[in-house]
């Protein structure tokens, strides 16, 4: 059975809720195919209303500025990340195999198949490798942190941490590792396509590659 998929995003990040309107809908949709294309840095919301043959206007009306139209995209992959997390480990019998899941999750693309959007997951997954980390490695970030417009993400690695300490208690950093199985699995997916020296990946498939090897950090760190 088909199905849509929405997810409510902190009202603190746009100015008028995108999912409300086709138009905002649209803004999303055309922002992740923009900012897939040419970079965040190059990413303007003069180009992104060009592109949508609309004013810059429009798009204001919805977002203040383009980090937190970045933002808003990042909480929709969060919180979808974070539904798959629970919809395909659920059935699974043991937390060996929840977090074998679980790292495959984190190291490739969303399944088109879970659900219906808008949204080309292949674009935002790319997105999320090279752009995430632009939302909070800013100089403002304590300030932004006080609206919880990083919850999904928290929610993420905190359902992250508490499957760890299912599968061992005794494990002292289940949050820390967490957070860096996620963050690793970004910045070794980035090196491997574009700074290879920096990693073991070889000829190997890259998304394998990063697979393989943060299933043999987290299983070493808790053992």
């Amino acid at each position: 059975m088909d199905y849509s998929l929405s997810f409510k995003v902190n009202e603190k990040i746009f100015v008028r809720d995108p999912e409300g309107t086709e138009l905002g809908k649209q803004i999303v949709k055309n922002a992740i195919d923009l900012i897939y294309k040419l970079g965040f840095e190059h990413f303007t919301f003069k180009k992104l209303a060009k592109e949508m043959n609309t004013t810059e206007a429009t798009i204001y009306r919805y977002f203040e500025n383009k980090h937190r139209l970045l933002l808003y995209i990042l909480n929709w992959y969060w919180s979808y990340l974070e539904y798959l997390v629970v919809f395909q480990l659920q059935p699974l019998a043991n937390t060996t195999d929840k977090l074998t899941r679980l790292i495959e999750l984190l190291t490739h693309e969303l399944p088109e198949s879970e659900g219906q959007s808008d949204y080309n997951k292949k674009f935002l997954h790319q997105i999320v490798i090279s752009e995430s980390s632009k939302v909070y490695l800013v100089k403002e970030v304590k300030e932004i942190n006080e609206d919880k417009v990083f919850k999904p993400f928290k929610d993420l690695c905190a359902r992250i941490s508490e499957l760890i300490q299912a599968h061992n208690s005794a494990y002292k950093f289940p949050h820390s590792l967490s957070s860096t199985l996620i963050e690793t699995a970004h910045s070794q997916l980035f090196f491997s396509q574009h700074l290879p020296k920096l990693t073991d990946a070889g000829n190997e498939n890259k998304q394998l590659f990063v697979e393989n090897y943060l299933k043999d950090l987290l299983f070493k760190s808790l053992k």
